[in-house]
């Protein structure tokens, strides 16, 4: 028997229903105009919200303002967006003027400065390895509430919003690594699994969070022998209780860097302290020990850099090669896969946004979610996260004593 439906429609409709199954209608609702601007970052593909998400919101009383174009790269139509209830827009300012609430996957850029309107709340990435202090002036200026993807944290600890993207970040680079030792790219030649009677290729993997998880799994898969260092001891135990064993770990001292270095086909930079920035854990002398044609992937870049040697790339131009080491060191590793990524992040997502609906006020939402109060690091013309108010020196205020004092 045939089926003459398109495969579009079944990831719209599985879209939708795995969505429902975390929502609640809320009984009280803020009247919100939630605006999706089209993302203007460097070979940034992803877009905030899948037209399943548009579809859940504006069913709830959410107006959704999408410009033009915003889920192309993900290929996502204006017709869907609007089949889905959005309201398209011709313009980026126009979707400022038209919102109160505006939702990103990339930081706003300096040319969205002007188009901020005085006491709207925005939702995106911070990237505390590339923050622009006149981006966070402006939102002190003019009472921006922002919210970090990196900072909204459940009760029990849990970043949802980035281990979904850090899952992603992990499978992808083991694919990217496997792509990078080719002979053509300028790699050493080796197959990252090998074949019989040929050794496989040997992983180092700087991290045991969720990118490095994600990354250990998918190598193993691949049959690379995989080795996973870091500085809790708590974390390689659960690696191997998880692995079964069947990776090596090691505490991450200058002593084990320095001798995995020697013999890694490829090493993950995969770091992923809370709220800080990123020191690199890998000097430049021990980069040059590397082998020739070996790979090195910094999943860090985007909160600071693992390696000494490393620097922003992107997508169009992703590598650059120092001391006979290929460097891949993309901040938004995920865009590589936006549709996957955009459907991830509105899974995750969705259920934050709602809680918007709510209550009645900025204030009462705040008070009454912990995650995303936790997620605040701009309010009531104040820096609420300490790390950025370190790296930016502007006035730092805890987000609780605002929200005390009304």
């Amino acid at each position: 028997m045939g089926y003459s439906g398109d495969i579009g429609s079944i990831e719209y409709e599985l879209g939708v229903k795995t969505l429902e199954r975390w929502l609640i209608r809320p009984e009280k609702k803020m009247n919100i105009s939630l605006g999706i601007p089209r993302e203007r970052a460097n070979d940034e593909r992803r877009v905030a919200l899948s037209p399943a998400g548009v579809k859940i919101l504006t069913e709830n009383g959410v107006r959704v303002v999408i410009e033009k174009k915003a889920g192309v790269a993900s290929n996502f139509s204006d017709e869907e967006y609007a089949e889905a209830g959005g309201d398209l827009s011709e313009s980026l300012q126009d979707v400022y003027e038209n919102a109160n609430v505006i939702v990103k996957v990339s930081p706003p850029l300096i040319e969205e400065k002007p188009f901020f309107q005085p006491g709207q709340m925005l939702i995106s990435a911070l990237h505390l390895g590339s923050v622009s202090k006149a981006m966070v002036e402006t939102f002190l200026e003019k009472n921006i509430t922002a919210l970090g993807f990196e900072f909204i944290e459940t009760r029990d600890g849990e970043l949802p919003i980035v281990r979904t993207l850090s899952e992603i970040a992990g499978s992808l680079a083991i694919q990217t690594a496997a792509k990078y030792l080719e002979t053509g790219y300028g790699g050493s030649g080796i197959l990252l699994g090998g074949i019989a009677g040929v050794p496989p290729a040997h992983i180092t993997i700087i991290g045991a969070g969720t990118v490095g998880l994600f990354a250990a799994q998918d190598a193993l898969g691949l049959g690379a022998q995989v080795t996973v260092i870091d500085k809790e001891i708590n974390r390689l135990r659960r690696f191997e209780a998880f692995f079964n064993r069947h990776i090596v770990t090691a505490i991450a001292n200058d002593h084990y860097i320095s001798e995995l270095a020697g013999i890694s086909d490829v090493m993950i930079g995969a770091l992923s302290p809370k709220q800080k920035i990123i020191k690199p854990i890998v000097s430049e002398e021990v980069v040059k020990t590397m082998r020739q044609g070996s790979v090195i992937i910094d999943v860090s870049i985007d909160q600071g850099t693992c390696f000494a040697t490393s620097r922003h790339t992107t997508h169009t131009n992703p590598i650059f090669v120092k001391h006979g080491v290929t460097h891949y060191c993309v901040p938004n590793i995920p865009s590589a896969v936006a549709r996957t990524a955009s459907f991830a992040l509105t899974n995750t997502l969705l259920p934050f946004l709602m809680k918007l609906t709510a209550h009645e006020t900025i204030t009462d939402i705040l008070w009454n979610s912990h995650s995303l109060r936790k997620g605040t690091y701009a309010f009531k013309g104040y820096v609420t996260q300490k790390p950025l108010a370190e790296i930016t020196g502007l006035p730092h205020r805890e987000i609780d004593m605002l929200l005390a004092t009304g």
